[in-house]
């Protein structure tokens, strides 16, 4: 059974920083893209980062560039995404996802986790 499980979340003043973290189990994490999505209330959901399975090569969204960063590390099976200069804007449920391709399209993502509170207040 795969499982994707997200920690680090948490309340934060604006222009602070939180590193999230993924930790993966039940698949063979270094063949996996990963990513990191977004999700604020009555909002959809939105792409956030990716990098891809050896952790070559990275892509983020617009609204996050120069200021989160992503990374893996394959040996304990865990993806993370260290968020700098927060805003309060980025005030979201954050999800990793697992999958086959390197993407930022949410459809293309097998496998969820249940998602970390962010709350970044002004």
């Amino acid at each position: 059974q795969v499982q994707l499980v997200e920690s680090g979340g948490g309340l934060v003043q604006g222009g602070g920083s939180l590193r999230l973290s993924c930790a993966a189990s039940g698949l063979s994490f270094s063949n996996y893209a990963m990513g990191w999505f977004r999700q604020a209330p009555g909002k959809e959901r939105e792409f956030v980062a990716a990098i891809r399975r050896s952790g070559g090569s990275t892509t983020y969204a617009d609204a996050v560039k120069g200021r989160f960063t992503v990374s893996r590390d394959n040996a304990k099976n865990t993806v993370y995404l260290q968020m700098n200069s927060l805003k309060p804007e980025d005030t979201s449920d954050y999800y990793c996802a697992a999958s086959n391709l390197y993407s930022q399209l949410a459809a293309l993502y097998s496998y969820w986790g249940q998602g970390t509170q962010v709350t970044v207040s002004s």
